[in-house]
């Protein structure tokens, strides 16, 4: 996970690294002839399991992309536990800072009735005690990007963003140095974090320091009070209109996260089938999403934001393939090419029962675009 020379063939060839904090989860399907209410039941038709959690998924996601990614993650000692690790043994994904700790695993209980529709419980403690290592912060710095996912435990997410923070203020003093792109994804209603993922005020803080910031449509106007605040409070917070002077303070001595462009940081805020808005810049740009025969959209924001990962972040760094990295045909800046890309992943992703069986690979996804009109980075 760590990368190659500073020069040379190795590091021409490097693929970039993106090290994902999150749970490696498994999940308990439950095929349910409807969503009880409350006082009511229901007939399961089949129970399975599969293999989830954010963290996991968006690694496994750019692992099938043919990125470089690595895990940060908590399991438990148990049954659960030993799964996940055989699991991620058997993909790509640089397990080397997932650490085993007391507690049952992370799990979710997921009833899914015949139209699609859900209802999600997550039990065990094993990723809610989450807290990174030096070896894992460490790690950070060799990173081109980290991921975060507001499930992460809030003391946790503070600690990444103050070791992102840092390696800004050193990349302030040190030209060369180079610290990671950050991403944070803002994951369900606030009230289902408290107490086990991060704080609001937390959030308030990746909204100002994230390169890229991710809202689905159940956690913006959770967060924001709704979909249009969402959008006015993340463009305000791109132009520095809501920042304090404090903030202010901080970005200039960190150094800009806004260094790759006038239109940086970005962020995309979703509504499923029916579409996302991409911020870039302070201004707004709404985008259809692609029309498929859902099979389960379960993971489907996992995947859309591991596709921007890979077209916003790795696919501009130094020293990624050529294929990759082509600028887009139709937007200089990658805003609009970089969003389909990433609906891409996300609706082949929904023609797969379960979430990671199944995540695409990048000729999967060019031959998707393709055949919609598309290049192979989403261009026109």
């Amino acid at each position: 996970m760590t990368r190659g020379p500073d020069s040379g063939e190795a590091e021409r060839d490097r693929s970039p690294a993106v090290l994902s904090v999150g749970a490696a989860a498994i999940d308990e399907w439950y095929a349910v002839s409807n969503l009880p209410e409350p006082d009511g039941g229901a007939f399961a038709r089949e129970v399975t399991s599969a293999f989830g959690g954010v963290g996991a998924n968006v690694a496994v996601a750019l692992d099938r992309l043919g990125r470089d990614a690595g895990l940060v993650s908590r399991v438990g000692d148990d049954e659960y536990g030993r799964r996940a690790l055989e699991h991620l043994a058997e993909t790509g994904v640089d397990a080397t800072h997932v650490a085993v700790g007391d507690g049952p695993h992370t799990r979710s209980l997921i009833l899914r009735d015949p139209d699609g529709e859900r209802a999600i419980v997550t039990a065990g403690e094993s990723f809610r005690r989450l807290r990174p290592d030096g070896d894992a912060l460490a790690a950070m710095a060799d990173a081109d990007a980290v991921f975060l996912t507001a499930y992460a435990p809030d003391r946790a997410a503070r600690r990444v963003l103050d070791r992102v923070e840092s390696l800004r203020e050193r990349a302030a003093e040190s030209p060369e140095a180079d610290p990671p792109a950050l991403v944070f994804d803002l994951s369900g209603p606030v009230e289902e974090l408290v107490g086990r993922g991060t704080e609001p005020q937390t959030i308030h803080r990746f909204l100002h320091r994230a390169d890229v910031f991710v809202a689905g449509g159940v956690a913006a106007p959770a967060f924001f009070g709704s979909a249009a605040a969402a959008v006015e409070r993340v463009a305000a917070a791109q132009t520095g209109g809501s920042g304090s002077h404090s903030e202010a303070g901080s970005r200039s001595k960190a150094g800009s996260r806004s260094r790759r462009g006038p239109t940086w940081p970005r962020a995309v805020l979703t509504r499923g089938a029916d579409g996302m808005t991409a911020v870039a810049g302070g201004q707004a740009s709404r985008f259809d999403a692609f029309d498929v025969e859902t099979v389960d959209a379960t993971g489907a924001g996992d995947a859309f934001t591991a596709g921007l990962i890979d077209r916003w972040i790795a696919g501009r760094a130094a020293g990624a393939s050529a294929e990759p990295t082509a600028e887009p045909r139709d937007d200089g800046d990658g805003v609009a090419s970089g969003v389909r890309f990433a609906a891409a992943v996300a609706a082949i992703n929904c023609t797969a029962r379960f979430t990671q069986p199944g995540l695409p690979t990048r000729s999967e996804v060019e031959s998707f675009l393709a055949e919609r009109g598309h290049g192979p980075d989403g261009s026109r």
